[in-house]
C-alpha cells in the first residue's frame, strides 16, 4: 500500500471510530474502566455510613477512635492493546477480514482512552513479540497506531499467546487495563493469562469468522491454513464432515470460555459478519454493573 492510500485509509478509520467513540463509547468506557486505580490521599475520623473495610486499624489503635483511609481516583490510566498479528488475521469470508475488524476495534478503544486522558500502548505478537509501542497520549500517537495496525508486516505467521502475555507482564510495571485481541487458536497460555490478570486488568476479545466454526455445503474445496501455508482438501458436501468440524469448534470455544472464567478474565467474542458496537457495549455495561 503506498503512503497516499495508507493515509486515506487511516483518515477513514479515524472519522468512523472517533465518531463512535464520541457518541457511544467514551462515556461507557469511563464507567466501565475508570476509577479502578485508587491513590491514597489522607485519613479522617470515621463517619456513619463509611465502609468498614476502609478503616485504618493502625491509626484507629493509636488514637483509640475509628479513622478511615480516604482515596482519590487516579485520573490517568494506561491502556494496552495486545494484538495477534499471526497469519490467521488474513481470514474473513463475511463483511471484513479479522485484521480489519481488529484495526477498528483497537481504534475505537484508543480514541475512547485518549478522550479520558489515558495513555495507549500496543504490543503486536505472532508466535513471538513482533513490535512494542510504549504507552503515550495524543491524537498523533493514535494515528500512528492505526497506521501500524493497517500496514504492519509480521516476520512470523504462527500464534503463541503466551509469548505476548509474558512480554507484556514484564514490560508494563504499573497496573493497567489491557485488551487481548486474538482468535486464540494458539498453544496453551493459561499460566501466563492468570499471571497477567493478577497484575493487570485483562479483557479478552475473541475475533472469529463464522466459516472457521461451520462449513457451508460447497462440495470438495481446498482449505489453506494461513499460519502454516498447508492446503487440505475437505469434502464439505459430506454431512458428517460438516458436523464433526462444527462439534470441534464448539468444544474449542467452550474450553476457551472456561479458561477465561477460571482466570477471572472478562471476555466477549466479535464476528467478522457483525458490528462490534453491540458486543463491546454489552461487555462495558456488564463491567459497569459489577462496580
Amino acid at each position: 500500500m503506498d503512503t497516499k492510500d495508507l493515509l486515506k485509509k487511516v483518515r477513514k478509520i479515524e472519522i468512523k471510530t472517533r465518531g463512535l467513540s464520541n457518541q457511544i463509547f467514551s462515556g461507557e468506557y469511563q464507567s466501565a474502566f475508570k476509577g479502578r486505580g485508587m491513590a491514597f490521599s489522607e485519613v479522617r475520623e470515621y463517619q456513619v455510613g463509611d465502609e468498614i473495610r476502609t478503616i485504618d486499624w493502625n491509626v484507629t489503635a493509636r488514637f483509640n477512635h475509628p479513622y478511615v483511609k480516604v482515596f482519590d481516583e487516579e485520573r490517568e490510566m494506561t491502556v494496552m492493546l495486545l494484538v495477534d498479528v499471526s497469519g490467521s488475521k488474513n481470514f474473513g469470508t463475511q463483511l471484513q477480514l479479522k485484521q480489519e475488524l481488529a484495526t477498528e476495534v483497537c481504534a475505537v478503544l484508543a480514541f475512547s482512552a485518549i478522550q479520558n486522558n489515558d495513555k495507549v500502548g500496543v504490543l503486536f505478537f505472532s508466535d513471538k513479540v513482533e513490535k512494542f509501542i510504549p504507552p503515550k497520549k495524543g491524537r498523533s500517537h493514535i494515528l500512528m497506531i492505526i497506521r501500524e495496525l493497517i500496514d504492519f508486516k509480521p516476520e512470523s505467521k504462527g500464534t503463541h499467546v503466551a509469548e505476548g502475555l509474558r512480554y507484556f507482564t514484564s514490560a508494563i510495571k504499573k497496573r493497567c487495563t489491557a485488551f487481548l485481541i486474538s482468535d486464540f487458536m494458539s498453544s496453551p497460555f493459561e499460566n501466563e493469562l492468570k499471571i497477567a490478570n493478577r497484575k493487570h486488568d485483562l479483557i479478552a476479545l475473541r475475533l472469529y469468522d463464522v466459516h472457521e466454526e461451520e462449513f457451508p455445503d460447497l462440495g470438495l474445496i481446498p482449505v489453506k491454513d494461513e499460519e502454516t501455508g498447508q492446503i487440505e482438501w475437505i469434502n464439505t458436501g459430506d454431512k458428517k464432515v460438516r458436523h464433526a468440524f462444527k462439534a470441534a469448534a464448539l468444544e474449542r470455544n467452550g474450553r476457551l470460555e472456561d479458561l477465561f472464567r477460571r482466570s477471572g478474565v472478562d471476555f466477549t467474542k466479535i464476528g467478522t459478519h457483525e458490528s462490534y458496537i453491540k458486543p463491546l457495549m454489552t461487555l462495558f455495561k456488564k463491567r459497569e454493573a459489577r462496580r
